[in-house]
């Protein structure tokens, strides 16, 4: 309003004289235009000119003084330019924008939306008023319909069990109470393929090699099943699930010894080794450390290879889900001791394949 009437002001004074001395008064409109011009680009030599809004004003008010036909000569825009001018004065006369930014209901903070998300992530059984209530707790009223709304921008849906665990988070929620369990093969000099079946806790990681075979039977797997049950003892009460494949050898018996432990039988999908990585793994291990080394001469040596691995793997090689402890170790067991003056005793596995290394007592 104020800039209105200044301009107003400035028009009509500047408007006086040109009825007055029409000649001198428009040499003189073009001489403060030229001055203004100059003072302009003197400001911006650096850059493209840009007319702020004093420049503005003062153009405007002296082009009413300016004839038309010395307008290309002298003056340093076209009448469209002061017309756009005009209308981006009015229009921001009219702009409620500001205003309407101030109204309504204040925006949710991006901490917080962060810490919905992050809740409905970390907890998928969380409704979006659990989720309301909980955020309630930790002191940040918000609506549950704000809740709600922030999920479904996200892409989650606000319902419960959003998703349901993966393989992988059921496997490490349920580690303690699982044994893995999976065949895998060894080829004698003679080019005879034997049959051996591997158990291994998740837990603990405890490796066990059941027995080796030409015929991996029904009977035979039932048999080593009974003889781990047996050798396991009252470790079994601990156990809740079994986890093996879909292969035909195992058979209703196999997983009756297991039941009747109440141990629940988990089958993977059909080609799907990962569902059982854990055991795969171990076998690969097996595999790199031991039998890609040592030309198997029968069934017995074969025995005695696993049987040797078995104890080192159980009992001295170092794990990195345990901290890089054996399963078979305690965490408290483990001192540091000073190297200095002692002398390092080294035991050999397999005709020295494997090494194993302690200080002297």
């Amino acid at each position: 309003m104020i800039l209105s009437m200044l301009y107003k002001v400035a028009r009509k004074l500047l408007s006086v004289p040109g009825v007055l001395l029409r000649r001198d008064t428009s040499k003189d409109a073009e001489l403060l235009v030229l001055r203004h011009e100059n003072a302009v680009l003197r400001r911006q030599l650096a850059g493209p000119v840009r007319y702020e809004s004093a420049d503005r004003f003062w153009l405007a008010a002296l082009s009413n003084l300016m004839p038309r036909c010395r307008w290309r000569e002298v003056f340093p825009v076209t009448p469209g330019t002061l017309l756009a001018w005009h209308r981006r004065l009015i229009a921001a006369k009219w702009d409620y924008s500001a205003r309407r930014a101030r109204t309504g209901r204040p925006p949710t903070s991006a901490a917080l939306r962060k810490l919905i998300l992050q809740l409905a992530r970390e907890n998928p059984g969380w409704g979006h008023r659990r989720i309301q209530g909980e955020l309630a707790r930790l002191g940040h009223p918000i609506a549950a319909s704000t809740v709600w709304k922030i999920l479904h921008m996200a892409g989650i849906d606000p319902a419960p069990r959003r998703t349901g665990p993966t393989w992988t988070e059921f496997l490490t929620h349920q580690a303690e109470g699982i044994i893995a369990v999976d065949f895998f093969h060894l080829d004698t000099v003679l080019g005879r393929r034997l049959y051996a079946l591997a158990f291994l806790e998740h837990s603990t990681r405890r490796l066990h090699i059941a027995g080796v075979t030409v015929h991996p039977t029904r009977d035979w797997a039932v048999q080593q099943a009974r003889n781990l049950a047996t050798d396991l003892g009252t470790r079994m009460e601990s156990l809740r699930f079994l986890l093996r494949d879909r292969d035909s050898k195992y058979g209703q018996s196999f997983d009756a010894v297991f039941e009747a432990e109440e141990i629940e039988i988990l089958k993977t999908a059909p080609r799907a080794p990962r569902m059982n990585a854990h055991c795969e793994r171990v076998i690969g291990t097996i595999r790199r450390e031991a039998l890609d080394h040592v030309l198997i001469m029968n069934e017995a040596h074969a025995r005695h290879v696993l049987a040797t691995y078995q104890r080192h793997y159980n009992e001295h090689r170092p794990h990195q889900a345990l901290n890089q402890l054996p399963p078979g170790a305690d965490q408290q067991s483990i001192a540091v001791h000073e190297s200095e003056g002692r002398r390092l005793l080294r035991t050999r596995v397999l005709g020295g394949l494997i090494n194993e290394y302690r200080y002297a007592a």
